[in-house]
């Protein structure tokens, strides 16, 4: 008897629906045709022992399963519910009529209970859009699935379960999820706020700029000056995810099996990968390509400490995703896309000793060490991070007074106010949201300056010695700047703090 049962894969973000075929014929032998990997055909032993383990057996005839569309690879164990359905019902062991108005996926285990498959979100939202009745997974992913309106989705926690739903023997629990509720009440307070922070009133002041105006930031400063504790705190001033944000957000996570039970994911990702990553690892790809750490970004923040501690070649290829805002991964049968749209936060020593100028620093670094440690950052990598902060150590003065400082909540409703003119302004452009996103033509158009703003950017460009590359950065910040401050126009004081944030431009530092 023949019988067709449909499961999905997930390429990218996006799913693509699996007819899996079942004959059973007179023989014996047990094929697996259509691409599928090691862990699918080693998907016959655990099928067989779920099967004998629930009151169901594998029949002793020839049993020919094809994966279609045969072309493409399938992989992983979260078609074992799927195939194991399908022999029960060209065997019939189970009734199958309603089989093929559902998607069904789920890895078993020996004993027929279900583990959690990786993409159900993407998945879900392909059953709907192919018109599935409804979708059948374990109960661990229910919830995540559950998201997508229109589509009974069934959680379940054993074979049994399924079998004796198709049987008429059991009706299943539909997983319903009020999607715009579950959102808003993801949207906690954020676990970092930057009322504990004491002193550092420029870096913070930097930091506002940069949520405002979704620009890369880089903080230099020694060992202990806060770095990496500020970096923690950027999220919490980033304004709220909308819906879609978060739905992009929950799909990219889901596909790594990443996504929390709670479902739909409310606050912005932070990411923190160690210096030993390696380029596949942070970009995306593999064998069978996976997100990387710069996708899981994707409407957060990316933090990379200790920046020239990364070898060069991962730092590189972070290039172009910086650019496009989206990572293309291509093999010889296929291309997938990940989103990659995130600010960068980086932070390094000033030297390698860590104590660049600092007269009472216990090492000192040779000029020869200090241009060896910097060259690991090249200029292409600078030229997309717009604003350069010093961060010095807080004084004991500081540490010590009682006075609470700046919530991040305060903070965030000026980044919010500064994102709303942002979002007006580039009503008409697709892809540009906020001004970090601006092209030439675009910063012509919006960052117009009067004479005495141009005098005085020219006057700080050749004494300071700035690079051709900060010119576009500085009108860029400056831009941010005026739209914290709500003015229409930017002036000389916005160019000249501005000005502050090209550390590593001046001469000195990378020559």
């Amino acid at each position: 008897m023949l019988v067709k049962i449909y499961g999905s894969a997930v390429f990218g973000v996006e799913a693509t629906t699996i007819t899996v075929e079942v004959n059973i014929d007179k023989g014996i032998g047990y094929h697996l045709v259509g691409l599928p990997d090691n862990a699918i055909k080693e998907s016959s032993y655990r099928i067989s022992a779920a099967l004998n383990n629930n009151g169901y057996k594998l029949p002793g005839k020839k049993i020919t399963i094809n994966m279609a569309p045969a072309d493409l690879r399938k992989e992983g164990s979260a078609y074992d519910l799927t195939l194991a359905i399908g022999i029960l019902a060209a065997s019939n062991q189970i009734k199958s009529t309603k089989i093929g108005d559902y998607l069904i996926m789920g890895e078993l285990s020996l004993d027929g209970s279900l583990q959690p498959i990786r993409g159900a979100l993407p998945i879900a939202i392909k059953a709907r859009e192919e018109g599935f009745k409804g979708f059948i997974l374990p109960k661990q992913n229910a919830k995540e699935a559950g998201i997508v309106d229109t589509l009974d989705v069934y959680g379940v926690e054993n074979i049994t379960e399924v079998t004796q739903f198709f049987d008429g023997k059991k009706i299943l629990e539909k997983t319903i999820v009020d999607t715009r509720k579950e959102f808003y009440n993801n949207l906690e307070h954020p676990e970092f706020d930057f009322s504990d922070v004491k002193g550092q009133e420029s870096v913070k002041r930097s930091m506002e700029i940069a949520a405002a105006g979704g620009h890369n930031i880089i903080l230099i400063g020694p060992p202990g000056s806060g770095k990496t504790m500020l970096s923690k705190r950027l999220p919490s001033i980033l304004p709220p995810m909308t819906l879609q944000e978060a739905l992009e957000t929950t799909k990219i996570h889901s596909v790594v099996g990443k996504v929390k039970e709670a479902g739909l994911m409310g606050q912005r990702p932070f990411r923190s990968p160690h210096h030993t990553i390696s380029d596949v690892a942070l970009v995306g790809g593999g064998q069978y390509p996976q997100p990387g750490e710069i996708s899981l970004a994707h409407n957060g923040v990316l933090f990379l400490d200790e920046l020239p501690e990364f070898k060069r070649t991962v730092l590189e290829v972070m290039r172009q995703p910086l650019e496009d805002r989206e990572v293309t991964i291509s093999r010889a049968k296929f291309t997938v896309t990940y989103p990659s749209s995130f600010m960068l936060v980086a932070s390094m020593n000033p030297s390698p000793s860590g104590y660049f100028n600092d007269p009472d620093a216990p090492v000192t670094s040779s000029p020869s060490e200090m241009q060896r440690y910097l060259s690991k950052i090249s200029g292409p990598l600078l030229d997309r991070i717009d604003i350069h902060i010093e961060v010095n150590p807080v004084p004991f003065e500081k540490l010590s007074e009682d006075r609470p400082s700046e919530s991040s909540s305060t903070i965030r409703e000026r980044v919010t106010k500064a994102r709303d003119i942002q979002s007006e302004r580039f009503t008409d452009y697709k892809n540009i949201h906020y001004n970090a996103q601006m092209n030439v033509k675009q910063i012509k158009k919006y960052c117009k300056l009067s004479d005495e703003s141009k005098n005085l950017l020219k006057n700080a460009m050749e004494r300071l010695n700035l690079s051709a590359r900060a010119y576009d950065r500085i009108l860029k910040v400056s831009r941010t700047i005026a739209d914290l401050e709500g003015s229409a126009t930017i002036s000389s004081n916005h160019i000249s703090e501005a000005i502050q944030y090209r550390s590593l431009d001046r001469e000195g530092w990378l020559g």
